[in-house]
């Protein structure tokens, strides 16, 4: 069992770095100030920890990221299909094995820490592994997929559990391969790597939207959620054994939200912007499930950084106030077609059909720089740089820490 004095040290260095968060720009009251320094005295007096706090940008060497379609850079499209045009044309200008028009939270992460984007593990084509690996691939579950997998199905083969292991793979063999010398051995991560590297975390949704549309009751998919939050717990703990320590954790965006949702579901209560209520509801059951669970896997490891993301609530500001933001129509999908929603399952976008026999393509709208929506499941470009721009902050994270400090946080 951890001693106490560890975790009076840890919730000592947790509560004043959420008071230097708290009030940025402001300085505290004098009482205040005394207050945090007779108690840093007082503490590190007794026990000879110390907290670090520093302002200065975290160098992170790499990232390693776990997930699904809202993170894939590529994995999908490697292991089955490439996404048609017009997927990729604001910033690719050509599909890029991405589910958007552009980039991704992910990509705008890597941008961020000045890292190269992160190439698929599933890609065996020119690739340099040495900032990081991307295991995410489309349809991914946290828990093995009970519908059928692809080609057969709609699932991916790859949960989360599948990606860790592969994972665990690449840190072995990318080891033996930088021992073993020659041309490959640069484009591998150095051992300490994996140490330093961030570890970020975009999926669950398809655990929850697959099993709805399997007909599943939401009563059904509300009493899955604890086990689905304690599968994602068990590969954080696997993945500290083998060396993880910061880790960035998305939670499940707003689902009612979506183009996907609504046309599937029409006869959803609505809320005051349009969404469909029950839907949102069981996205935030899940994220109150595992916001808890993290809080408890902080406990378990002192010496970790476990960072809860509350990306709905970033993104649901998009609804709310889409003019405010610059957005438009958000709850119409851009690449689309059919409906109140501009969203069908049996026209996807980028996808040939027959219309009063006539074919076309469904393509994209005219400025999905002001769409939220891309394809009616997943976000345009512009509405994930918002949504980043919020989050990497530390404003919509627990502990409040920005991601670029997140490394003096252990």
């Amino acid at each position: 069992m951890m001693k106490k004095s560890v975790i009076y040290h840890q919730l000592l260095c947790l509560f004043l770095t959420s008071l230097s968060f708290s009030f940025p720009g402001k300085s505290m009251d004098r009482t205040r100030t005394i207050f945090i320094f007779l108690s840093l005295l007082l503490y590190g007096s007794t026990t000879g920890f110390s907290c670090v706090f520093s302002s200065e940008s975290c160098r992170f060497p790499a990232i390693f990221n776990f997930g699904a379609s809202n993170s894939d850079t590529g994995g999908f499209a490697a292991a089955f299909f490439q996404p048609k045009p017009p997927y990729g044309d604001t910033f690719f200008g050509m599909p890029s094995g991405r589910a958007c028009d552009g980039r991704l939270i992910v990509d705008f992460t890597v941008e961020n820490l000045d890292l190269p984007f992160l190439s698929s593990y599933l890609n065996s084509l020119a690739i340099n592994f040495s900032h990081g690996a991307n295991f995410a691939t489309v349809s991914s579950t946290i828990r093995l997929p009970t519908a059928d997998v692809i080609p057969q199905g709609q699932a991916s083969p790859f949960y989360l559990s599948l990606q860790c292991s592969q994972f665990a793979q690449f840190k072995n063999r990318s080891q033996i391969i930088r021992r073993q010398g020659g041309i490959y051995a640069s484009l591998m991560p150095r051992e300490e790597t994996f140490a330093k590297a961030l570890y970020t975390f975009d999926i669950g949704q398809n655990d929850l939207t697959q099993s709805l549309f399997l007909n599943m009751t939401i009563v059904q998919v509300i009493a899955a959620i604890p086990d689905i939050v304690n599968h994602f717990s068990d590969n954080i703990k696997n993945l500290y054994s083998l060396g993880a320590r910061l880790f960035w954790v998305y939670n499940m965006r707003p689902i009612g939200c979506f183009p996907q949702i609504l046309t599937s579901f029409p006869s959803a209560k609505k809320d005051s912007v349009g969404c469909a209520k029950l839907y949102n509801r069981l996205a935030q059951r899940f994220n109150a499930e595992l916001k808890n669970a993290l809080a408890r896997l902080r406990i378990e490891f002192p010496l970790a950084t476990i960072v809860y993301v509350d990306l709905y609530s970033a993104l649901y500001s998009l609804y709310t106030h889409p003019t405010k933001n610059g957005f438009e129509r958000p709850l119409v999908a851009c690449c689309g077609y059919g409906g109140k929603y501009n969203y069908g399952r049996d026209a996807a976008c980028g996808e040939t059909i027959n219309v009063n026999g006539k074919n076309i393509m469904v393509g994209s709208c005219k400025d999905p720089s002001v769409r939220v929506s891309w394809d009616g499941v997943h976000f345009t470009e512009a509405a994930n740089k918002f949504a980043f721009d919020l989050v990497s902050s530390g404003n919509f994270s627990n502990p409040p820490i920005p991601l670029k400090l997140a490394c003096h946080h252990r």
